[in-house]
């Protein structure tokens, strides 16, 4: 006889639920007022569910704006994906999506901020996050060098993502403008994929 499983599935549907409420809470929170605006009590309060019912998900606030900032980050991927490539030239469509990557960040100045700054944080729960995040950039700047030998392609998405985290993390202690991270990348891509083998196949 057949084990019917839908009160477990009915639960974990629940609390899949209540978790993505505590995210977007979060996430709206940040996006209002940055980094210090989100604070626990308030996110509980947005999300309607009660304050110990944050901590059963996440251990602190960096981890549960570090597990935002994954949600946000794949967000963005799938954008991308349903954006057509306009040239056929690598060194373009990567620029292009560093591009869109980080006028993102700059329509959403606070937000960006409260994500980089969690993202950041040696707390041991975020580290998955940050290798979530990680694995989905990875991919982002990968796709366009699809047409360079794999050691090379591999080296120059390494080099890209230490110019991107760098360069968020010079803009959140004040050294530099939002805008410069995307001037940055830029810079760095066309620096990194010659033309000449920017489309080798």
């Amino acid at each position: 006889m057949a084990v019917e499983p839908a009160p477990e599935t009915a639960l974990a549907r629940s609390q899949a639920a209540r978790r993505e409420r505590v995210v977007s809470a979060a996430l709206s929170l940040a996006a209002e007022g940055g980094y210090d605006a989100v604070q626990m009590r308030d996110v509980a309060v947005r999300a309607s569910v009660a304050l110990g019912t944050i901590y059963r998900y996440f251990t602190s606030k960096d981890h549960l704006l570090a597990a935002a900032c994954v949600g946000w980050v794949g967000d963005l991927e799938r954008r991308l994906a349903h954006r057509p490539a306009r040239s056929e030239d690598a060194v373009e469509q990567l620029v292009a999506v560093v591009r869109a990557a980080t006028a993102a960040l700059e329509r959403e100045p606070r937000l960006a901020e409260a994500l980089v700054t969690a993202i950041s944080t040696p707390d041991p729960a975020v580290s998955d996050c940050q290798r979530q995040v990680s694995d989905i950039l990875v991919g982002l700047l990968s796709a366009p060098l699809a047409g360079i030998d794999e050691e090379r392609r591999a080296g120059i998405v390494k080099v890209l993502a230490h110019v991107w985290f760098s360069s968020l993390v010079g803009w959140v202690s004040g050294w530099s403008g939002i805008d410069q991270v995307g001037d940055e990348l830029e810079s760095a891509v066309r620096l990194l994929v010659p033309r000449s083998t920017a489309s080798q196949d």
